[in-house]
């Protein structure tokens, strides 16, 4: 059978079948339509919890802009016009939650059904994840139960919802087959994250495997056999080995510098958002620790960290770095991180709003409690501090201020701290990249963030489908914008570094380094391709081809370009 290949790799396993759900809605008549609106609202705000927990393990797990997903189903569970509406069913009608919630979001779905745009079209899909998840919740049906699930199996579906595949154990699961979605839908999105072998839109899939048949998928060709024969074992056997080979060859390079062939060292370092994401740190022989999302430890509870607390989980992460650096990034709560439990307005335009550090300049207890607790840390290992979303020269020399407090009232308590810890600040905001000259004095280092560079560069919103070709890294905006930041670091006397998703494009790798970028932050996964990628480059040519790109005119050129040059060595 062939279907849609959009996950590359080949998976051999037994095969998972996720059982198709027919929630059968009746309409009931209700004389209690005030207590009915109550169970909906009831049943929302759990829906909401379960949302935020899912939101966390797919940030922690397989990366932002994935975790995005459950953050776009959150806010449309707070569109009280949404929900207003939904209500005004039960209490004009007279209905059932279960039926008036139905009706009222197949509505929509049909609308975006029937959408040209293959992108928005599969949008559905969100509205009908969320629907039955709030249905369930109110009828008290309990979803698929994955820990039944056993190593190498082969999930069978007809359709994988976001939130399934965020549930997924990436150590039990070698490959996916669906019955619907496309190469846009965020099953597929998830699963190249996730690198599972995946394979949908097979109609009829259901209907022609038993749970536990033993199922080859492939995953670039849309390929899949159902109990294969000797000969189809042999061959996807010998393909499934030469993928484990590279794999292998991969890990050769563990204990080996990140440094190009004319001796330029580079420092590969991860992004990490939790304690728990140190195996793979360790696994994939990470250099340090160039972003920790210190928000984590914040969120999810219901009141704020303390200070001992808070210095538990620095310990606990700088004593297993060994001394390597491990920059902890200050809390960067707004956007769309929220934390309930300190009461933060709403925004119109949360991204451009009261976040970051423009949050912990105004909640100086708050922010000074976090730096007491880094600087304390500051004795396990090689740390640094880092804060977010610096605009101005004032923003970051307050912040400063705060930094030297907190340092002073250490000092009259008479608790250790190292008083040479570096200071840095992440460089995410078009202000702060046009007077990186004058910001490049106060610190010891940048870090670029190119996630909200290009954001708030460019204008676009990273999430929004129709802006796509205009949120790029290649954008050659972009690249003077990085180019400059790196030259008025090392003007200065500071190294320069990128935490962004850019920093992981091994297309892009070249060019950071050519035009002279000290550290790249990225996913612990891409630590050792990164690697491979970089010790066959020579920085010399390297700084020629950075100037080339910055001549092109557009994002496509840049990309072409860079892959016509690299695209075959990198693979």
């Amino acid at each position: 059978m062939k279907g849609l290949g959009v996950s590359p790799g080949i998976g051999i396993g037994k095969a998972f079948i996720i059982e198709s759900e027919t929630i059968n809605i009746e309409k009931i008549y209700i004389s209690d339509t005030s207590s009915e609106v109550e169970r909906l609202r009831s049943a929302i705000n759990i829906c909401k919890y379960e949302i935020d927990k899912l939101y966390l393990k797919t940030l922690h797990e397989i990366g932002e802009k994935e975790a995005m997903i459950f953050k776009s189903h959150e806010m449309m569970l707070e569109d009280e016009s949404f929900i207003l509406e939904i209500e005004s069913k039960i209490l004009n009608d007279n209905v059932n939650a279960e039926y008036a919630l139905k009706e009222t979001t197949t509505a929509y779905i049909e609308l975006f059904e029937n959408i040209k745009d293959d992108y928005l079209r599969e949008r559905a899909d969100d509205l009908k994840d969320i629907m039955n998840r709030v249905l369930r919740e109110l009828l008290g049906i309990h979803p698929t139960d994955f820990s039944k699930m056993e190593i190498n199996s082969v999930i069978i579906a007809k359709e994988l919802t976001p939130s399934d595949t965020a549930q997924l154990d990436r150590n039990k699961v070698v490959a996916m087959i669906t019955e619907f979605g496309g190469n846009n839908s965020h099953a597929a999105i998830m699963a190249r994250i996730m690198g599972i072998p995946t394979v949908l839109g097979i109609k009829g899939i259901l209907n022609e495997i038993k749970s536990n048949d033993l199922i080859i998928c492939d995953g670039k060709t849309g390929i899949i056999i159902i109990n294969p024969g000797n000969d189809d074992k042999k061959y996807y056997k010998q393909k499934k080995e030469e993928e484990d080979l590279f794999k292998n060859e991969l890990k050769k390079l563990i204990g080996l510098p990140t440094v190009t062939k004319d001796g330029y060292k580079i420092e590969l370092s991860s992004n990490i958002g939790t304690p728990e994401d140190m195996s793979l740190v360790l696994e994939n022989d990470s250099e340090g620790i160039g972003l920790f999302r210190s928000e984590f430890i914040f969120m999810n509870r219901e009141s704020e960290p303390t200070e001992d607390e808070q210095l538990e989980q620095y310990k606990g992460i700088l004593k297993q770095m060994s001394n390597k650096p491990v920059i902890i990034r200050t809390l960067d709560i707004g956007g769309d991180k929220e934390v309930p439990y300190l009461d933060m307005p709403k925004e119109d335009n949360p991204f451009l709003g009261y976040r970051a550090i423009r949050l912990c300049l105004g909640n100086e207890c708050l922010f000074k409690t976090q730096l007491r607790a880094i600087l304390r840390s500051s004795v396990y290992g090689n740390v640094k501090i880092m804060f977010p979303m610096i605009s101005t020269l004032k923003e970051l020399r307050d912040a400063k201020k705060i930094l030297e407090e907190a340092k002073q009232e250490l000092r009259n308590e008479n608790i250790e701290f190292k008083e040479d810890i570096e200071l840095g600040i992440m460089i995410e905001i078009p202000s702060a990249a046009i007077i990186s000259d004058l910001l490049a004095k106060e610190v010891d280092f940048f870090s670029i963030g190119t996630n909200d560079l290009i954001q708030y560069t460019m204008a676009v919103d990273r999430m929004n489908s129709k802006l796509a070709h205009l949120y790029s890294q290649y954008h050659p905006a972009m690249l003077r914008l990085i180019k400059s930041i790196i030259k008025n670091g090392h003007d200065a006397g500071i190294w320069v570094g990128m935490c962004g998703e850019a920093a992981g494009d091994p297309i892009l790798i070249p060019l950071l380094i050519g035009m002279g970028l000290d550290e790249l932050s990225m996913n612990s996964s891409s630590i050792l391709y990164a690697r491979g990628v970089i010790r066959n480059l020579d920085k010399q040519e390297l700084e020629q081809i950075a100037e080339n790109a910055l001549q092109l005119e557009a994002a496509i050129d840049v990309e072409n370009y860079l892959s016509n040059l690299f695209v075959n060595k990198n693979n």
